[in-house]
Formats: C-alpha cells, sequence, structure tokens
C-alpha cells in the first residue's frame, strides 16, 4: 500500500490534476509503491504558469532582505528536516543514508548561497561620452523560469534548479523527475513555503511518464515562460535545449558525463583506491561526476588495480535503508539491465572482471576502445581501468569522448598536475581529488555534450537575469537635425 499521496502544488496549494489522474511512484529497491502523485498535463502546466506570471511582479519587487530571510530560514529549515530527507530518499530513489545526508548538507548550502547573492551588486556604472548622461548596466530578473530536476541527487539538484532564480527576483515553475516527484520537487516547494516563500513564486508539476515529453514541451514552449534549466541525461538535454532555442529562449543545460580519474605514476596509491572507489560508486555510480575511466600510469597499474579490486568487492551491497549499506540498488530494473548489458557485452569481447561482474560493484580492466563501456555513459555500479604509458596517453584517453563534465587527477606534484587540468577539455577538473565534487559558489557546467551555462555562485544568478543599459541625462542635448 502507498505510504502517500501528494498533489501538485500550484499557486501556493497542493491541488489534483485537472483531469484527475494519478501516477505510482515506486520504490526501486522494494518495486512497490511508495506514493501516488497527481499526473499533470498540459493544462496544469498552463494553470502553474498563470500562478508564477502573476506572481511575478510582486516578487521581483520583494526588498533584498526579505528574499534573503526566506532563503536563509528556508535553508536551516532543511537541515532540521534531515532526518525525513534520508527517510524519503531511501524509499524513493534507493539512496543510502550518507549520500541523502549530503543532499541536504549541500542544498541547504545552496540556498545560503542564493541568500548571499541576493545583496551582492546588480549592475554597473558604464563610461559614457555624452555630457551630463549617467550611464547604467543593470541587472534584472527574467520573469517566469522553467526548471527540470533529475532523480539522481533529487533534493541537490531541485534546489539548485530554483535557488538561483528565485534569489534573482525571477518565478518559477519546476517539473521533477517522474522517478523522484517528492524528493525532486515536492519536497524543497514545502521548505520554501514554509519558510515564507509567496503563493505562486514555487509551482511544482508532477506527470506520469507517458506524458513526460508532452509536459515539458508545453512548460518550454508557454510564451511567458523566459528562460529554462535542466540537469539530466544528453538525450533528453539535446530536445529541451532545442526547443527553447526555436523559442529563443536561453537555457542553462547540464548533461551526462564520462569522467575520468587520473592516477599518476607519483600518486599514494592507498590515497588514490580510496579516492577511486568513492569517485566510482558513491551513489552506487548514479552521479554525473562518477568516474567511468580510471587511467593509471602503467608503473603502478596492477598495484592499484589489486587494492582497488579488494575494495571495491568489500563494499556492503542492499536494503538503502539499512545504516551499513554503502551500495544501494539503481533506480529502476531497466538502468540496471543496461549497466549489466555492458559489462557482459565487454567481457563477452575480452574485457576481464577484477570484481563483481554479476550485479555487484564492477571493475573491469582489458577494456578497449571499441567496447561500448569505454564510450558511453555507465551510470551505475562498475567501472574501467585502463593502464597508460604516460600522461599524454592520459590526456588523450581523457578528452577521447564528446562529454566534458568533471575530471580527477591524482598525483602528489600540483603543479605537473595543473599543467594536465590545463590541457583536459572539461567544464571542472580537480587536481589532487576525485570527480566528485560541487560547492554552490562555484561554476559548475560541462562543455562539449555535457552542456553549457552554469549554476553556482554569481554565475547562477547571471543565467537568470538579464542586462539591460539604462541612462539618465541631467542636461538637454544638441541633435544634428
Amino acid at each position: 500500500m502507498a505510504s502517500e499521496k501528494r498533489e501538485l502544488f500550484i499557486g501556493g496549494e497542493s491541488v489534483p490534476a485537472l483531469d484527475g489522474r494519478t501516477t505510482d511512484d515506486l520504490n526501486p529497491y522494494t518495486g512497490e509503491v511508495y506514493a501516488v502523485v497527481a499526473a499533470g498535463g498540459s493544462a496544469d502546466v498552463e494553470r502553474a504558469v498563470d500562478a508564477a506570471q502573476e506572481a511575478f511582479a510582486e516578487w521581483s519587487a520583494t526588498s533584498p532582505s526579505v528574499r534573503r530571510r526566506i532563503l536563509l530560514r528556508a535553508a536551516d529549515d532543511l537541515e532540521s528536516r534531515t532526518p525525513e530527507a534520508i527517510a524519503l530518499m531511501g524509499q524513493e530513489v534507493g539512496g543510502v543514508a550518507g549520500w541523502a545526508g549530503f543532499n541536504v548538507m549541500l542544498a541547504a548550502n545552496i540556498l545560503r548561497e542564493a541568500a548571499a547573492a541576493v545583496t551582492q551588486p546588480v549592475g554597473e556604472v558604464l563610461t559614457t561620452e555624452t555630457p551630463g548622461q549617467l550611464s547604467l548596466a543593470v541587472r534584472e530578473p527574467l520573469g517566469v523560469v522553467a526548471a527540470f530536476a533529475p532523480w539522481n541527487a533529487p533534493i541537490i539538484l531541485s534546489t539548485r534548479a530554483v535557488a538561483a532564480p528565485l534569489a534573482a527576483g525571477n518565478t518559477v515553475v519546476l517539473k521533477p523527475s517522474e522517478e523522484a516527484p517528492i524528493a525532486a520537487g515536492l519536497f524543497i516547494a514545502d521548505v520554501l513555503h514554509e519558510a515564507g516563500l509567496p503563493a505562486g513564486v514555487l509551482n511544482v508539476v508532477t506527470n506520469a511518464p507517458a506524458d513526460a515529453a508532452a509536459v515539458a514541451e508545453a512548460l518550454i514552449t508557454d510564451p511567458r515562460v523566459r528562460a529554462v534549466n535542466f540537469t539530466g541525461s544528453t538525450e533528453v538535454g539535446r530536445i529541451v535545449g532545442t526547443i527553447a532555442a526555436q523559442h529563443l529562449k536561453p537555457a542553462v543545460l547540464e548533461l551526462g558525463g564520462k569522467n575520468s580519474l587520473l592516477v599518476l605514476d607519483d600518486a599514494d596509491l592507498d590515497h588514490a583506491v580510496e579516492a577511486a572507489t568513492f569517485s566510482s560508486f558513491f551513489n552506487a555510480g548514479q552521479i554525473c561526476m562518477s568516474a567511468d575511466r580510471i587511467l593509471v600510469h602503467q608503473s603502478v597499474a596492477e598495484e592499484f588495480t589489486a587494492k582497488f579490486a579488494a575494495k571495491v568487492a568489500s563494499l556492503p551491497h542492499g536494503d538503502p535503508t539499512d545504516p551499513g549499506t554503502v551500495i544501494g540498488p539503481v533506480i529502476t530494473p531497466r538502468a540496471a539491465e543496461r549497466v549489466a548489458a555492458l559489462v557482459a557485452e565487454a567481457v563477452s569481447e575480452g574485457a576481464r572482471v577484477r570484481a563483481g561482474g554479476d550485479g555487484s560493484a564492477t571493475v573491469l580492466d582489458g577494456v578497449t576502445p571499441a567496447m561500448r563501456i569505454f564510450n558511453e555513459e555507465i551510470f551505475g555500479p562498475a567501472v574501467v581501468v585502463t593502464t597508460v604509458a604516460d600522461d599524454d596517453e592520459a590526456v588523450a584517453i581523457a578528452n577521447s569522448t564528446e562529454h566534458g563534465l568533471t575530471a580527477g587527477i591524482l598525483t602528489e606534484d600540483s603543479r605537473r598536475g595543473f599543467a594536465l587540468a590545463r590541457r583536459i577539455r572539461t567544464g571542472i577538473v580537480h587536481v589532487g581529488n576525485q570527480t566528485v565534487d560541487d560547492e554552490p559558489q562555484a561554476p559548475f557546467g560541462g562543455v562539449k555534450a555535457s552542456g553549457y551555462g552554469r549554476f553556482g555562485g554569481r554565475w547562477g544568478i547571471e543565467a537568470f537575469s538579464s542586462t539591460r543599459w539604462v541612462t539618465v541625462s541631467h542636461e538637454h542635448g544638441h541633435f544634428p537635425i
């Protein structure tokens, strides 16, 4: 029996879908129905945008201190609900307690960073050739923002989708993933509403999987929506970006990754093993920043791989609600089948299993560039270890992908690491660390097929505001005609 029933959140109220439809929200570990949520459609998108548009004038004119106070209160309230968030993520997306707790911590700090941005300068004084004229570049909110949040880091990424737009004075309609309608949408709406966010400033439309494309298109194409942000797969991101571009709307797209972790010949191997394990298998490898390829110098490759495989083989799998579990389930049976197929195909083509291979956390070596697992984003509990002859080969392999999100370089020589970092074509790179890292004040995003635009810090505020040129003349000018 479903433990929870949730409706759409529109205009500050929970309301059913206009046609009364609902959809099941499944527990990925048990396969049972965790919740029943409203299945919104295009008509529900329209009324959500109605509410956001109506709320925009007042919210955009709300004083900075009030906006900041709401966001700070929401951050504190979110942290106080950590036990609830851990239970929610365990049931809805199979997230283990450590991952869920990290979601809350980072999301709260995203809200605090957004609150700090509210009172930062929003323009500058320009030089001018016109006597007696004041020339200004002024940043202003855009209007209604369409936001899309995925299931894998649901509390972090739903918060990130709305925090900067709200701080900049926009209103938002959020469409969470069908796999996490509560954790990736309704939960943060509850937090912000209880913190004092006015009705209509944030609205959430959940939907059935079969309606996802229609709901998304209705939201993006509504003429009152002035900008879009999307975090998810490159495949869907291409569609979102195309529709937004057709309607001349700016978009921030944070998409998939095929991330490399370089282990150089001077790396501390015990540290490298710990870092690689976290990078590859935190949240069962279902993080956009997860390491898919570990590139190890040939002089230390076998020692590293043996230690790494032993570490990975010891990781406890199972029920995500068990405090001892390190690796919970992947999000759906289809996702599990896809990862298993990538592994099985590689093994059939000559790859060697060093750990797992039976649905548990898997380490492969002997993988060649001709194998699908070498080139496709895995997004699950599997990783490949590839031996490289030197730094140049490591950089070449790291760059041999259409993606460009993040990378890590494990070395004890920071100068060497930094020089390599400058050659790797990713939006993010960490020298002396692994691939999975995020801070709310830093510019977060990728290049190539990993998307464009940046969340985080002043870059997030800039993404969801526009620049206007305003002049004020203090004396009458002279004209040539």
